[in-house]
């Protein structure tokens, strides 16, 4: 795969080989140690050569690339990181200082230039490892993120203004200052796209590329947002971002005072961890950690609909946070609702990811995968359909790279979270569907289910009882975003794509407008003619 990149800046030295380095204080800075990516295509044809050549590529012991490599990535050393903390210090206050309106600007651009090399960036996305069509599908919340609609949504929370007599009143969101951010190793790129947007509340970011998969991060940021940024004058150390490993550079982050935000997406016991420790260094934590979403399916609804929206967990083999991850189904159209979903289980498929029908991902290490499902099996579960290996063909193999779609049959609520399947986030393609026993009041059972979950990312309900609909908006706190008779994982603009509550964000956690959530409130107040004493004793008056 040879990916058609938009700048001459992925050239080094005349290198053939698309090269990004790391990006501080306006300069690329070379450290001449590189990662290399190598098509996924390629490791699904030959996983033992492919991982082979990509190592000895990485220890400069091969000199010419092969058309299987499709790019490489600078691996920063501990100066540049810290260098970047530097650069992004001294261009906090200057950015934020920029007016609101040219930064919703470089949101614009964002959208523009997103839109502009949609199909490279699908290309990088697809080389990583994303099924094309979900790769499609992470450009299309991105849209939605950056759309007019959202940006004007998080422009009128960012400032607003009101005349009150001799006052103008002011309700503003202030920059918190140096942003720093950690994307997942699932979806790197789009998540290093949702963190720069702290950029349009005035903050410096810092972006660490995951070593697992720089190549879509650099690509975005240095194709899609550095030349905006550079175009509306902002000021070098901005943006800065990099490859480097994450321990160490999280811990740069936290010992400096420089910093104000660690914006971390990982798993959750890593993540409230940080938590604690940016707490106790006074710094920010904005956490995107695990989801272990619920979906009820009533006994009035669409089941065909409900089928189709539930099948969303197997796609991308489940290694995406907001998928569908557990199931309530009615007990009247329980049986009716797994001979559905069982077909479109079977209609999820592995294959090389630049087939477009193709929505299953490889996975190397499965091995918890079959312990999770063996726990269920031993706590009374039924296995309806999967749980095998998968050769490329979609052939059962015990050695193949994919994971068979898996459904699951619990029967009851009452210890269904004793299952570790049903407990917790498995970020596999396994769905546990529990099917509670009837009861006069299994509504309140059911919602009451829903609310414990200590997780709190997205939950969805299909029904067309309205009242049924209405009770289950009214009482499900938890959960950044409600669905109702809806695809689980779509994006719709003015809705936040991510954060939650729990066990997802943390103690401080919400649904997340990085933007927002970067910036703190604060009211002004300008008066004129405004005589203190008076104000003082008839405050409405003055």
């Amino acid at each position: 795969m040879t990916l058609s990149l938009a700048s001459g800046s992925a050239r080094v030295h005349g290198d053939p080989t698309p090269t990004y380095l790391s990006h501080v204080a306006g300069r690329d800075v070379d450290s001449g140690r590189y990662l290399y990516t190598v098509s996924t295509r390629s490791i699904l044809t030959d996983v033992f050569a492919s991982l082979t050549l990509k190592r000895r590529l990485e220890q400069g012991h091969e000199d010419v690339p092969t058309d299987d490599v499709v790019g490489r990535c600078a691996v920063a050393d501990p100066e540049t990181v810290a260098a970047a903390v530097d650069s992004a210090a001294a261009a906090a206050p200057i950015w934020a200082a920029t007016p609101l309106a040219t930064r919703m600007r470089l949101g614009e651009m964002v959208r523009a230039r997103i839109r502009a090399h949609h199909a490279e960036l699908v290309d990088v996305l697809v080389a990583e490892g994303s099924p094309a069509a979900l790769a499609r599908w992470q450009v299309a919340g991105l849209l939605e993120l950056f759309s007019e609609e959202t940006l004007d949504y998080c422009a009128g929370q960012l400032h607003r203004e009101f005349r009150h007599g001799d006052r103008t009143l002011t309700v503003r969101r202030v920059a918190d200052g140096v942003v720093c951010v950690n994307p997942p190793q699932n979806a790197p790129a789009a998540s290093a796209l949702f963190g720069i947007t702290p950029l349009l509340a005035g903050n410096a970011v810092i972006v660490r590329a995951p070593r697992s998969a720089p190549l879509g991060v650099m690509f975005a940021l240095r194709e899609l947002v550095l030349p905006p940024l550079e175009q509306l004058g902002a000021p070098a150390g901005t943006l800065n971002f990099f490859c480097a490993r994450p321990g160490p550079t999280i811990r740069t982050w936290l010992e400096s005072p420089q910093v104000s935000d660690i914006f971390y997406t990982g798993d959750v016991e890593r993540g409230l961890e940080l938590e604690r420790e940016c707490v106790a260094r006074g710094k920010k934590p904005i956490l995107e950690l695990a989801g272990n979403d619920c979906v009820v399916v009533w006994r009035d609804a669409d089941l065909d609909g409900a089928a189709e929206a539930l099948s969303e967990c197997f796609y991308g083999s489940g290694q995406i946070c907001m998928v569908p991850n557990q199931v309530v189904a009615h007990p009247d159209i329980a049986d009716e609702l797994l001979e559905k979903l069982t077909e479109a289980a079977k209609t999820v498929r592995p294959g090389y990811p630049d087939d477009d029908t193709v929505l299953l991902s490889p996975v190397l290490r499965s091995e918890r995968f079959f312990a999770y499902v063996r726990d269920a099996l031993d706590r009374g579960a039924t296995l309806v359909h999967g749980a095998r290996r998968l050769e490329v063909d979609g052939e059962p193999s015990d050695t193949g790279l994919f994971l068979e779609p898996t459904v699951l049959r619990v029967d009851g609520l009452a210890g269904a979270r004793e299952i570790d399947a049903v407990r917790s986030e498995t970020f596999f393609p396994l769905l546990p569907v529990i099917v509670p026993r009837p009861a006069p009041d299994l509504l309140d059972d059911v919602l009451a289910f829903v609310d414990s979950n200590p997780y709190g990312l997205r939950n969805s309900l299909w029904a067309t009882d309205e009242a049924v609909i209405d009770r289950f908006v009214a009482e499900t706190a938890n959960g950044g975003v409600l669905k109702i008779n809806d695809s689980h994982i779509g994006f719709v603009p003015y809705l936040p794509t991510h954060g939650g509550t729990g066990l997802t964000g943390g103690a401080f956690g919400e649904a997340n407008y990085p933007m927002l959530r970067s910036s703190h409130l604060q009211g002004v107040s300008r008066a004129t003619g405004i005589r203190p004493r008076e104000a003082f004793f008839n405050p409405r008056r003055g």
